[in-house]
């Protein structure tokens, strides 16, 4: 009996280790095939995420390859901007210079402006001037024509032989008539042409109605071109005198003391030696010609009145110019 219970302890102890060792096995298995798919299901999870992660690594990549490309647009837009930007500003610049040079020229065309029209009202002044001179020079040219139509006609038919330039109303005389060759003192043919000649002369000339006209009447003396120059100027200067001289000596009986008086206040003498010679057909030297003595007759303000028209007639064009 002892060893029956024995026994049936001893079973019942083995029995009780027995299901308590499977019951450890299997827990222990439960816990192995928790741990398992635990891990499975981790791996699993890990390598979705994994995945996940690679796609979005991926898609990051190409959203930075994107924005990378995105910036080197804008980096070129940028620039483009930038040299858009200093292009603009470099035109700013250069419509501000040019605003600054039109401004100044419209300043200078205004400056040009307001000269024009001073130079329109001075040149307006001159011609005035001009048409006003003008017309006193056409009065003075009138009186010399006239005066030389009176000398003409005085001496076209006397015996004389003297012809009365158209142009100027200058006479020339004959030296030979009135001088011995390279002498000065008057021969008795040269004082008998003289006493013909002056009262005709002077008669025209001191007339009433050219007297204020005439400012100057001028002996000149003229020489061939023989010899040197002084020795010529000496000899027409000493032959212009001596006509002169017998003008108003008191030996001249042709004249009367009212026209010897009015001689005074205008006659002159003067020698030109051989500086204005008369040339012949050929363009030599005509000897016998040269040596003569010209009385001619100057206007009052003639010279300066032709000297003034030219100078106003060279403005004028000067601004028309």
């Amino acid at each position: 009996m002892r060893m029956r219970r024995r026994h049936r302890k001893q079973d019942e102890e083995t029995t009780y280790w027995l299901s308590y060792s499977d019951m450890m096995a299997g827990l222990l298995l439960t816990f192995v095939l928790i741990i398992a798919l635990t891990s499975l299901h981790a791996s699993v999870r890990y390598d979705q995420k994994q995945e996940e992660l690679s796609a979005k690594t991926a898609a990051l990549d190409d959203e930075k390859t994107t924005v990378l490309a995105q910036q080197a647009i804008l980096d070129k837009q940028a620039a483009a901007l930038s040299d858009q930007a200093e292009k603009l500003k470099a035109q700013a610049d250069q419509l501000a210079t040019q605003e600054s040079v039109v401004d100044e020229q419209k300043a200078a065309l205004s400056a040009q402006q307001q000269q024009l029209a001073a130079q329109h009202e001075l040149l307006d002044q001159l011609q005035a001037a001009m048409a006003a001179q003008q017309e006193q020079l056409d009065n003075i040219i009138g009186v010399r024509q006239d005066l030389i139509q009176a000398l003409k006609k005085e001496f076209e038919d006397s015996d004389l032989s003297i012809e009365v330039d158209e142009k100027t109303g200058a006479i020339a005389m004959d030296s030979s008539v009135l001088f011995e060759l390279n002498k000065s003192e008057l021969k008795d043919s040269g004082k008998e042409f003289l006493d013909a000649f002056l009262p005709r002369y002077v008669s025209i000339l001191l007339a009433p109605e050219y007297r204020d006209y005439v400012s100057e009447i001028m002996i000149e003396g003229h020489t061939d071109t023989q010899g040197t120059y002084l020795f010529n100027l000496s000899l027409s200067q000493e032959r212009a005198y001596s006509v002169a001289e017998y003008c108003l000596s008191d030996t001249n009986n042709v004249l009367t003391k009212e026209q010897k008086s009015a001689l005074e206040g205008v006659l002159a003498a003067d020698g030109r030696s051989y500086s204005s010679p008369v040339l012949d057909e050929d363009g030599e030297v005509d000897a016998d010609a040269s040596r003569r003595v010209e009385i001619l007759f100057r206007l009052k303000d003639e010279e300066m009145i032709r000297k003034m028209v030219e100078i106003l007639n060279s403005e004028a064009k000067e601004e028309e110019e």
